[in-house]
C-alpha cells in the first residue's frame, strides 16, 4: 500500500475494513477487505499522505490505528 514492493506476508501488516470499521488485523484472519502495508514508518507515512486508505475504503485510517501501527513499527525496529 505504501511502497508497492512485493514482500512476504510475515513482513507486512494487514489492515481490514469490515462493517465500515478500519482495524489493524493482528492475526491476519479478520473478515473484510484487507490491504497490506510494510512494517516501516516511511510506507505508513506515504500511505497516509497519498490517502491510500481513503481510496481503498472510502475513509481514512483512524488515528488510533495509525498510532498503534507507528508504535509497533518503532518497537520492532528497536528489537
Amino acid at each position: 500500500m505504501g511502497c508497492n514492493i512485493s514482500k512476504k506476508k510475515e513482513e507486512l501488516f494487514r489492515i481490514s475494513c469490515h462493517n465500515d470499521e478500519i482495524k489493524v488485523d493482528i492475526d491476519g484472519k479478520a473478515m473484510g477487505r484487507g490491504v497490506y502495508l510494510c512494517k516501516n514508518e516511511q510506507c505508513l507515512d506515504r500511505a497516509v499522505k497519498r490517502k491510500s486508505f481513503y481510496r481503498a475504503y472510502g475513509k481514512q485510517l483512524p488515528e488510533k490505528e495509525e498510532n498503534w501501527l507507528r508504535e509497533k513499527i518503532r518497537k520492532e525496529k528497536n528489537e
